[in-house]
């Protein structure tokens, strides 16, 4: 008999084992897929701002995409994902309530000499969760990219892409998209599809180097009124944004913690990284919804495919922040609503004499902004973090959490490319310019045999 206790204690012992070495293997995988999904994101810039661009800095502008994503990831490795452990509660670098911050962790977890940050097998997650973060940081350079095409020097856009995803938006992720974060344990700050600390932080940070680097040549009449300068392939900036859209949903599951990790909140459901419950299928809900949402609501507004479809993401973002607390058509009200004011955000700006060569700002920095305030008008009182008696979110808080992310973004974006611009860094010279930025920085054309017009049989 006790023979027989033995053998069923060392079946079950086993089961066990292969269960949690399955379970381990999912969630690896999990997030290890959230990686390429994200590519798409910037398959998807890569198309959306070539289009957006004229034939003759169609190139430029696609190989500052590529280098600045190139450049960010070793810029992250090295500093990046250190100041994410280290800064949660704030520039002191002291260790936070949850035991998973501080310069002592970082050090610990995230320094480039850990055992942590290489093949460790001991350590399964580390790389994968270091790779769909240094997605987000290359998801902010994109961002700030598309704004500054036909224009911006490329050595001086690769710094600002640097600052911003290796430097400024993860300070940003430490702050209000991490446990300890001071945004989230003082006043409940809630960010879920980070709509704040990816989107805002990007779209102020691409305002301030937009406010140095002036507008296109032949933007504006001496009268101040605006002229549309076209791309040259409105198709490829679609398909462009449809990509985008398709790599969000990578973008979205990296925000889940799966359950029945060592490292995860529960063994029994997902989370969010604030420890708060979620389901996949309220993500899934929500983020059709609020892509619905937005495409009508521009289209109705502008009758622009562009609009349109740059509506499809600011619908997202706009519910971003609470996609995992919404109703579905409470989703597609706020996507709704927030793209319907963006093609006036757009207009707003550019009656300032700012351009903003694909509506950055609009669709991320407005928008983040609106999905951040929207959690604090129709989702007060949801605790912000996993456990009893805990900090509950606020208007007031969200409010606190939108203007710290526009301040965050916006100052460090204007001094960097004030400085960029002193030093004659930041901006091409008009004749470079008007030439084509392809005819003098690519040893390479993007239409080797022109672009032809249609011609008539007449013809």
């Amino acid at each position: 008999m006790e023979t027989d206790i033995s053998t069923l204690a060392e079946a079950v012992a086993q089961l066990q084992a292969s269960a949690a070495a399955t379970n381990t293997i999912f969630a690896e995988t999990y997030y290890f897929l959230s990686i390429p999904l994200m590519v798409l994101i910037h398959a998807g810039f890569l198309a959306y701002e070539m289009g957006a661009s004229r034939s003759k800095n169609a190139l430029a502008s696609g190989i500052k995409n590529i280098l600045a994503f190139a450049m960010i990831v070793p810029f992250f490795y090295f500093i990046g994902w250190w100041i994410y452990w280290a800064f949660p509660t704030g520039l002191s670098g002291s260790e936070g309530a949850m035991g998973i911050s501080g310069i002592g962790y970082a050090t610990e977890v995230a320094a480039p000499w850990s055992a942590f940050m290489g093949p460790n097998l001991d350590d399964k997650s580390s790389g994968v969760f270091f790779g769909a973060f240094v997605l987000f940081a290359a998801t902010t350079a994109s961002i700030l990219s598309g704004a500054l095409i036909e224009r911006i020097r490329l050595t001086g856009f690769v710094v600002l892409a640097i600052v911003l995803g290796a430097f400024v938006w993860i300070l940003a992720a430490a702050w209000g998209w991490h446990a300890d974060g001071w945004l989230v344990t003082q006043w409940g700050y809630h960010d879920f599809g980070a709509a704040g600390v990816v989107h805002m932080i990007a779209g102020f940070f691409t305002l301030g180097v937009l406010l140095n680097l002036g507008p296109r040549v032949g933007k504006f009449n001496p009268d101040g009124s605006a002229n549309q300068i076209a791309g040259h392939s409105m198709p490829m900036t679609l398909i462009g944004l449809m990509l985008i859209i398709a790599g969000f949903w990578g973008f979205l599951m990296a925000c889940v913690i799966v359950p029945g990790e060592a490292w995860s909140w529960s063994t029994t459901m997902g989370a969010t990284i604030y420890g708060t419950p979620m389901t996949l299928s309220g993500m899934t809900f929500n983020t059709i919804m609020g892509f619905a949402g937005g495409i009508i609501g521009a289209w109705m507004v502008t009758r622009d495919p562009f609009w349109m479809m740059s509506g499809a993401l600011g619908g997202i973002i706009s519910c971003a922040a609470g996609l995992d607390v919404w109703y579905p058509p409470m989703a597609f009200a706020i996507g709704f609503i927030g793209a319907s004011a963006m093609p006036f955000v757009a207009s707003f700006l550019e009656r300032r004499g700012i351009d903003d060569a694909v509506g950055a700002f609009a669709v991320h920095g407005f928008l983040g902004m609106w999905g951040l305030l929207a959690v604090g008008i129709a989702a007060q009182g949801y605790p912000a973090l996993a456990g009893e008696d805990v900090v509950t979110t606020s208007f007031l808080g969200q409010l606190v959490g939108a203007v710290t992310m526009g301040l965050l973004g916006f100052v460090p974006g204007y001094v960097v490319s004030l400085i960029l611009k002193v030093t004659g860094q930041l901006r091409v010279p008009p004749e470079v310019e008007i030439l084509g930025l392809d005819a003098v920085k690519v040893p390479s054309r993007a239409y080797p045999e022109g672009i032809n017009a249609s011609v008539s049989p007449a013809e």
